[in-house]
């Protein structure tokens, strides 16, 4: 049997637990994806080789973690190993100085003892990638090993006692000779939607329930509370660039994700006038994030935060999408400035370092979020010329097809 016939042949036995009830997607539509899954089970062309990557990956991962805070091999400055800690990727030893103190800055270049076994940040990313990818691999496929792992990952990770995280980042992007920690820090947990979808997955299969909902609950509204009251929480929500955007993000997300709709209804309100108003001109141009030696990425990466905003907004009653100030400055206007690159119309002058490549496939992925969000023939044309747009996980979840 070939193998193409022999996936879809197990997407069509296995029970799919999942679609027994329907799920109000927070980051994503499941309306639109759960016809994803049904053309996967009817052998679409469309979507297999991306469903056959996502199996492969996860399949690796059923092998890999489970993940802790607890491995790491540096101890934080508050003597507890349950502590998050992560470095400013751009800080580097003081070379003037002989024992490299204070670190000095240097924008775009990324230190390489900010990575590794000694901070949080490898781990963090681990597990944030595969509950990912066994939370859709279990969605897809309805097998419930996937869904195991998964919530291995989060018990581990959120629960246990002996390996749990604290839930703060008080001592996130520390900076050698300068601070323990910053508010800018919480960058670090952008990626949060990357959980959440799981989790709900999880919870709608009947996966994720009990005392361990409970307890997996509780963490995240101690880590709200530090959010929206601690220190460094504060201070990034008064950041002006795309730090405050991802903050917003992670915040309506986890007030989501616990209930709290007039919280996050009432922090969307606020994305008019505190991020969008503040953050685009009225041609476009993202100037906080121009200013940057990956300009490109940067205004990509705020983009990106703009578009899970407008995705929650649109659920919640706030349309971020078509809102504009009076003079000129939107989402739209954010991704019209960036279309003629995306389209290889115009070549990117400001400063990039790094791949150009990667960063325009990037920003095509923006444009294929935009495209599932809004029908745009114009972005649709755009996301058909990404590189992997068969395998990524991401032409699952933002499908630009409604059939």
């Amino acid at each position: 049997m070939k193998i193409k016939n022999l996936f879809i042949l197990v997407a069509l036995l296995i029970s799919i637990t999942t679609s027994s009830k329907n799920i109000d997607g927070i980051f994503v539509d499941f309306n639109k994806i759960s016809k994803v899954k049904n053309l996967i089970q009817k052998g679409d062309e469309n979507y297999i080789p991306a469903y056959k990557a996502l199996i492969e990956r996860a399949d690796e991962a059923l092998t890999e973690g489970p993940f802790s805070v607890m491995n790491k091999k540096r101890t934080p400055p508050s003597g507890d190993k349950h502590d998050y800690i992560s470095m400013g990727p751009y800080w580097w030893p003081d070379p003037s100085k002989p024992d490299g103190l204070p670190y000095i800055r240097k924008d775009g270049e990324i230190n390489p003892e900010t990575r590794g076994e000694y901070i949080d940040t490898q781990e963090k990313n681990k597990l944030f990638g595969n509950v990912e990818t066994l939370g859709w691999a279990y969605y897809f496929s309805g097998d419930k090993k996937y869904a195991q792992k998964a919530l291995q990952l989060l018990e581990t990770w959120f629960i246990n006692p002996a390996t749990r995280m604290n839930p703060n980042l008080n001592f996130a992007q520390g900076i050698p000779g300068r601070t323990e920690g910053r508010g800018i820090g919480i960058i670090d947990w952008s990626g949060i939607n990357r959980l959440i979808s799981p989790i709900q997955i999880l919870e709608a299969g009947g996966i994720l329930k009990g005392e361990t909902k409970n307890q997996l609950y509780q963490w995240f509204t101690d880590y709200l509370d530090w959010l929206l009251t601690s220190k460094n929480g504060v201070d990034e929500d008064d950041y002006f660039n795309n730090h405050g955007t991802w903050y917003d993000v992670q915040v309506v997300g986890i007030e989501l994700l616990l209930g709290k709709k007039e919280m996050a209804k009432a922090r969307l309100e606020q994305v008019k006038t505190r991020r969008i108003a503040t953050q685009i001109e009225p041609d476009g141009s993202q100037p906080k994030e121009l200013a940057r030696t990956k300009s490109l990425g940067y205004s990509t990466m705020n983009l990106r935060g703009y578009m899970h905003l407008a995705i929650m907004g649109n659920k919640n009653g706030v349309n971020l999408w078509d809102f504009e100030t009076s003079d000129g400055r939107s989402i739209r206007k954010a991704y019209q400035f960036l279309l003629p690159y995306a389209q290889g119309k115009k070549t990117w002058t400001y400063q990039q370092l790094g791949s150009m490549e990667h960063a325009i496939e990037t920003l095509k992925v923006d444009f294929l979020m935009a495209a599932s969000k809004t029908g745009s023939a114009e972005y649709r044309q755009v996301a058909e010329t990404m590189e992997r747009p068969r395998t990524g996980l991401d032409i699952l979840l933002y499908p630009l097809s409604d059939k």
